[in-house]
């Protein structure tokens, strides 16, 4: 991953260290959703370094409702982030409203939080449509001196915008993902290093990659990684990411032997 730029660092710390007492005084006094936006946008001001007055919109209209808050680059939307009270833990509806905004408005990125909470989801336009969790993180934890927490605001900060940070996370973490090992795990490729591997202990053996494959589908891999829609989506990927591979093989010219 993309390391953090040396001079943000001093604004990072410090933001933790001053939003961690705010927010703790906030949660004592249980404060409303108001009352959260106000702390939130001083918060994606200077922690997140986004500019309070040209960059961050308040009640973004969306299909005649509105959305909390915005952040704009340019002009142009890249985080919609729905603000719930401080007390206030997000639930099922939440998430479905935030998502249902940025699908309605076509954002990528989506945040939730109530200032200590924040959860980050990116919308998959598919059919229908979807969204990942890309990472969530409590605010009050935060350890200044973790490089590893350091970058769970580094990765929404303006500073990573111009550098694909979140969407390569974002990447990172699908690859990581059971459902993508279980697709990479039940592939040929992988079946047939199995197959080669058994061979080496015991010779006389006659195995056939679905014989394998059957064994690990019933008896080692769980049956929720490589069914379902996530399972599926991960197949696609993988499929798509081999027939790419395929033909930049195939469009690659040999050298010219020497006479």
């Amino acid at each position: 991953m993309s390391a953090i730029p040396a001079k943000i660092l001093p604004r990072l710390t410090a933001g933790i260290k001053k939003f961690q007492a705010v927010l703790n005084t906030a949660k004592a006094k249980d404060i409303n959703e108001s009352d959260t936006v106000v702390i939130v946008t001083d918060m994606l001001s200077e922690v997140f370094g986004f500019d309070k007055y040209s960059e961050i919109t308040s009640e973004f209209a969306i299909k005649k409702t509105w959305c909390d808050l915005a952040i704009k680059i340019e002009d142009k939307v890249k985080f919609l982030i729905e603000v719930k009270a401080i007390g206030l833990a997000p639930k099922e509806d939440h998430i479905k409203q935030a998502v249902d905004y940025g699908s309605n408005h076509g954002v990528d990125w989506v945040i939730l939080t109530s200032g200590i909470r924040w959860r980050i989801f990116k919308i998959i336009y598919a059919k229908p449509i979807s969204h990942d969790l890309v990472y969530e993180f409590d605010f009050l934890t935060l350890n200044a001196r973790k490089e590893s927490d350091l970058c769970l605001l580094y990765y929404v900060s303006k500073e990573s915008m111009t550098k694909s940070v979140l969407e390569e996370y974002h990447v990172q973490k699908q690859s990581l993902s059971k459902f993508f090992i279980g697709q990479i795990l039940l592939g040929d490729t992988v079946l047939d290093a199995i197959r080669k591997s058994v061979k080496k202990v015991t010779p006389n053996a006659k195995l056939e990659l679905d014989d394998i494959k059957e064994v690990l589908s019933n008896e080692i891999v769980k049956r929720e990684i490589y069914e379902g829609d996530k399972a599926e989506e991960a197949k696609k990927k993988i499929n798509k990411a081999l027939k790419a591979l395929e033909v930049k093989k195939a469009t690659v010219t040999p050298p010219p032997e020497n006479p």
